[in-house]
């Protein structure tokens, strides 16, 4: 029997980055609810113009395929998280200084979202590579499972806390602890000492950029793991963003005739099933196997949306139905991101880390958006519960993805080589097509 990879709570670089991410994730529940707050009531902005800038805010994933090519050229990585930490502090802090100096415009709003986004990518290309090389592989699962788990806790306080601040100091003011937050994350990251294996061609002209973004793309595209997890990944986010937590919303108050509170109260339920997904998939993914784990969270995430759909009876079991939907979507969609995220890490060469990334996200994030237009659509069509019974079916049939591919058969981290070689073996003793 192979040890037991020791505890990471003993690594002290893993417990300063840990930390950072835990500050910044929690700093981000207040910037969630603030933004939106201060367009809505400071400034009286339409439903539209609160649309532009949750879109805003996504923008900048459709360039990550680029960004992606060029981050994958830097060598130092922990450098540019650094770098997203502090410019998203700087780009906050704009906000209660505006408002101190007389007042926030709308166009702020939305350069806030626009920029803070764009930082946010660039420190998310720049994580993977980072993450590979300051976590050994044996404990990737593990530290996946910290990492969600403390960001399942901040959507559990996150909007309590955040709504307790804005109420006390003003929404702009409060922005003051998310950029705190960022500033945190920068003085625990920067001292993190990670070998990181030096790149070649970081000079290259800009068409070489172009290129190596292709690379990503088609990195993806040929690699059996990475081709079905981002096939099913976009597709489970496309059909789950066709209700969203708006579309739901509304279902639950003219639908189901409950309560702000109510509705409230089940969204917290949901977030603290999450919680508890993150902190048993490494268990889970021991019991039945990784691949296993990642294809039931696949179905466990989206299905549930169906029982919502068909709620009916009393108050206590429409709001019961909704609770346990959302609960159940919680630990479906950690079962499925931490497994995911691990394995993912493991079959990444170093030098493509980044760039696959940043083609990975532009497709699974880029995907979103355009979902929730559809979502939209489909409900004045057919009627918010056939909506989201089609998202609860469509999104479960994102596992005809993974049933091909080698995913389900990988049990483990340390059996990926040997399964993948099998399978092109597999693939190399088929007749060739008449």
């Amino acid at each position: 029997m192979s040890a037991q990879p020791a505890s990471l709570w003993r690594d002290r670089r893993f417990v300063r980055f840990w930390a950072g991410q835990s500050a910044s994730q929690f700093g981000d529940r207040i910037s969630e609810l603030a933004l939106p707050l201060i367009a809505v009531t400071a400034l009286h902005a339409s439903a539209s113009q609160v649309a532009w800038l949750t879109s805003l805010a996504w923008a900048p994933n459709l360039l990550a395929v680029v960004l992606g090519a060029w981050v994958d050229h830097r060598v130092r990585k922990r450098r540019l998280m650094v770098l997203a930490d502090l410019a998203r502090a700087c780009v906050l802090l704009t906000l209660p200084a505006a408002y101190v100096w007389g007042g926030v415009t709308l166009t702020q709003l939305y350069a806030v979202a626009l920029l803070t986004g764009a930082a946010g990518v660039l420190f998310n290309t720049a994580y993977p590579p980072f993450f590979a090389h300051l976590v050994p592989r044996a404990s990737y699962v593990d530290a996946n499972s910290k990492l969600s788990a403390s960001r399942s806790a901040s959507y559990v306080a996150g909007p309590a806390v955040g709504g307790f601040l804005i109420q006390a100091v003003t929404a702009p003011v409060a922005v003051i602890a998310d950029a705190l937050t960022f500033l945190a994350s920068a003085a625990l990251v920067g001292p993190i000492q990670v070998d990181e294996p030096a790149t070649a061609g970081g000079g290259q002209a800009h068409s070489s950029l172009l290129r190596r973004a292709r690379e990503g793309l088609v990195f993806i595209v040929r690699h059996p793991v990475l081709r079905a997890s981002l096939g099913c990944a976009t597709t489970v986010n496309f059909f789950t963003f066709l209700t969203g937590t708006g579309l739901t919303v509304l279902f639950a108050d003219r639908v189901l005739g409950l309560s702000a509170g109510v509705i409230g109260l089940a969204f917290g339920v949901g977030s603290t099933g999450a919680l508890l997904g993150a902190v048993i998939a490494p268990a889970i993914s021991r019991r039945i196997g990784l691949g296993r784990s990642i294809a039931v969270g696949a179905v466990l995430f989206p299905a549930p949306i169906a029982i919502a759909a068909t709620a009916s009876g009393p108050t206590w079991a429409r709001a019961g139905a909704l609770g346990l939907a959302e609960f159940l979507s919680g630990v479906g969609v950690m079962l499925f991101d931490v497994n995911l995220n691990s394995l993912q890490t493991t079959v990444i060469p170093d030098g493509m880390r980044s760039r696959v990334a940043g083609a990975y996200s532009t497709v699974n994030y880029g995907i979103r958006p355009i979902g929730a237009l559809v979502g939209g659509m489909l409900a004045t069509v057919v009627g918010l519960r056939t909506t989201l019974i089609t998202a609860a079916v469509g999104g479960a049939l994102s596992l005809l993805w993974l049933l091909p591919s080698p995913i389900p058969r990988i049990r483990s981290l340390t059996q990926v080589e040997s399964v993948l070689a099998e399978g092109g073996t597999r693939e190399q003793g088929r007749p060739a097509p008449r």
